[in-house]
């Protein structure tokens, strides 16, 4: 009677045990296209990712950088002061979109231009993202205040 019990026990623990890997596992795998790493552009010109990497590019909009095409294309600079990286969109860009002006773009890197597929920018007089502000200000471009400092975005 105690080994019949025994054998169950062990049983349901190694069932329980294989479920919880899979669904780890299951989790994992549809988790993966929803992670995206932020890269500064310097750090893009250091180490390029695959083109088939999604990843957050941010730092400022070179200034006389953007190309408004025919159609609702556009094309310009990111920098964050050492390197600065090609970015091309297509679509409505943010009204607060501007030169010189901080902002955070989510695509591929494909022979060298960033083609983003969704482009943020600030959304008042103070704020930056604050994955730009500690890239620029690593690379000693960052004349504002210290981001440790500063609040947490309100969403």
């Amino acid at each position: 009677m105690k080994s019949l019990k025994k054998t169950r026990r062990i049983q349901i623990i190694s069932v329980a045990a294989v479920a919880l890997a899979l669904s780890t596992a299951l989790i994992g795998y549809a988790m993966r296209d929803g992670i995206n790493f932020f890269r500064s552009p310097s750090q893009v010109v250091a180490e390029p990712p695959s083109p088939y990497e999604v990843f957050r590019i941010g730092g400022l909009v070179e200034p006389g950088s953007i190309i408004r095409g025919q159609s609702d294309t556009v094309v310009f600079r990111v920098t964050d002061g050492p390197a600065s990286v090609e970015v091309h969109y297509r679509g409505i860009l943010p009204d607060l979109f501007s030169e010189n002006e901080g902002m955070v773009g989510t695509g591929r890197l494909i022979d060298g231009v960033f083609q983003a597929t969704e482009i943020l920018a600030k959304h008042d007089e103070t704020y930056m993202p604050r994955e730009v502000m500690e890239a620029l200000k690593a690379q000693g471009e960052w004349h504002g205040p210290d981001p440790q400092s500063l609040p947490e975005p309100q969403s």
